[in-house]
């Protein structure tokens, strides 16, 4: 149901590198997709689109074995559960402040029993399958990414990170400069010895460490830290060759058995993870 397995290679360890949708026009998303990102960030939370526009580019996503990711305006039950319903396969809920915030998204993400998600997937009939099919499968192959954009955040994320049904912890910088009181000043400092404590507070919860950077030099180092579920600018930004050659270049420097090894045995709990 789910072609690009994006659960599985995170729990492997693999390199997930995504792309953001600067656009909703269905022939520029099929440019993207052939770039060949492992996912795809759709922005709902600054962008003018409608969801509307969304749910043909999800399944478009789908069928060319791409993970889309909707990140919705809030975390709010009822973007949530569309996002889904339009096919994402994933969806990133931005400033998740609490532990109490973060069991929410869970709440709003999953169906029963483990949370109270509506069920109504109006994807599903676009790509042949029945509810049954969808319901059987979204609790465990559905992607849910929580973003840690606040000091407040940080100061919780021991909390967070300890619960359980969500994959995927995506550290925004910006936002996180302009907590800490320096707005857009990403390469402060103190955004970034927060930024490098992540890669040691993730270790072994069976989380994924992500971010998102517009130079892809940033997000070289940010892999080379442990950040393996990276955004790499947008295709706008870089042109789709430049696309092309970044996520090759990253793919065979940080992608080879050996940093997947090392990655799935760091989100599996190998070593200790040091306190505050």
């Amino acid at each position: 149901m789910y072609p690009s397995d994006i659960k599985k290679r995170l729990r492997n360890g693999e390199l997930c590198l995504g792309t953001g949708m600067f656009s909703r026009e269905p022939y520029v998303a099929a440019a993207v997709f052939q770039t060949r990102p492992d996912w795809v960030w759709i922005d709902q939370e600054h962008e003018p689109w409608g969801t509307e526009s969304i749910g043909p580019i999800c399944v478009m996503a789908r069928q060319a074995g791409v993970a889309g990711v909707i990140r919705v305006a809030w975390n709010d039950p009822g973007d949530i559960k569309k996002a889904y319903d339009v096919g994402a396969v994933g969806v990133m809920v931005p400033q998740v402040d609490t532990p109490q915030e973060a069991k929410d998204s869970v709440r709003f993400a999953k169906y029963p029993p483990i949370g109270e998600r509506g069920i109504a997937p109006w994807f599903g009939g676009m790509m042949g399958l029945t509810q049954d099919d969808v319901i059987k499968h979204a609790n465990d192959e559905t992607l849910l990414i929580i973003q840690m954009e606040s000091v407040e955040a940080y100061e919780n994320v021991d909390e967070i990170l300890a619960l359980e049904h969500f994959d995927v912890l995506l550290v925004g910088p910006t936002d996180l400069s302009a907590s800490l009181g320096f707005p857009g000043k990403i390469h402060h400092p103190k955004v970034e010895k927060i930024m490098l404590e992540m890669a040691d507070r993730v270790r072994g919860t069976g989380k994924a460490l992500g971010t998102t950077f517009g130079d892809p030099e940033d997000c070289r180092r940010w892999i080379e830290v442990g950040y393996r579920f990276m955004n790499v600018s947008s295709v706008l930004g870089l042109g789709t060759q430049g696309s092309v050659r970044y996520f090759a270049e990253f793919r065979a420097a940080f992608d080879t058995p050996s940093a997947r090894r090392k990655a799935a045995a760091w989100m599996g709990g190998s070593g200790r993870r040091r306190g505050k």
